[in-house]
């Protein structure tokens, strides 16, 4: 259920994210969900592509920091109120996030949300409970 995300630190600089990106599709890596927060000087890139262990070797050869880090994938409603409706079992919870991204794949009207938190194993009951279907690694990275 836990899946594994890699962060890539980024020196805000011309090209470096296009350097990145295409390092990778030149090892056929395909990308499932992106997440970029930068400050001026600085970026943390965050990745989720089918073979983590294999992007972060190429990536490390090629100078770039990585790590990895595992993270938790929902399915929701693509629809208003579909990640507010997430987010309010989580506060009910008062389980606090770190960060979250989401994204859009085949399924008619259901998006991913991808959550991170200080304890993913609670993180995962507690939306089990609440009927939230966690999805699985694999689902994700062969989408």
């Amino acid at each position: 259920m836990k899946i594994k995300q890699l962060s890539i630190f980024l020196e805000n600089k011309e090209g470096r994210l296009w350097h990145t990106l295409d390092l990778l599709a030149k090892e056929d890596i395909n990308i499932r969900a992106l997440s970029l927060a930068d400050t001026s000087e600085f970026g943390i890139l965050r990745l989720i592509v089918q073979d983590p262990e294999k992007a972060k070797k190429i990536l490390e050869d090629n100078d770039f920091v990585v790590k990895i880090k595992n993270v938790i994938g929902v399915e929701l409603s693509d629809t208003p109120g579909g990640l507010a409706s997430v987010l309010k079992v989580l506060n009910d919870n008062k389980i606090n996030l770190e960060y979250l991204y989401a994204f859009t794949h085949e399924k008619s009207e259901k998006a991913i949300l991808l959550l991170q938190a200080d304890d993913l194993d609670s993180l995962i009951i507690t939306l089990e409970e609440n009927n939230i279907k966690v999805v699985p690694t694999e689902e994700v990275y062969n989408l």
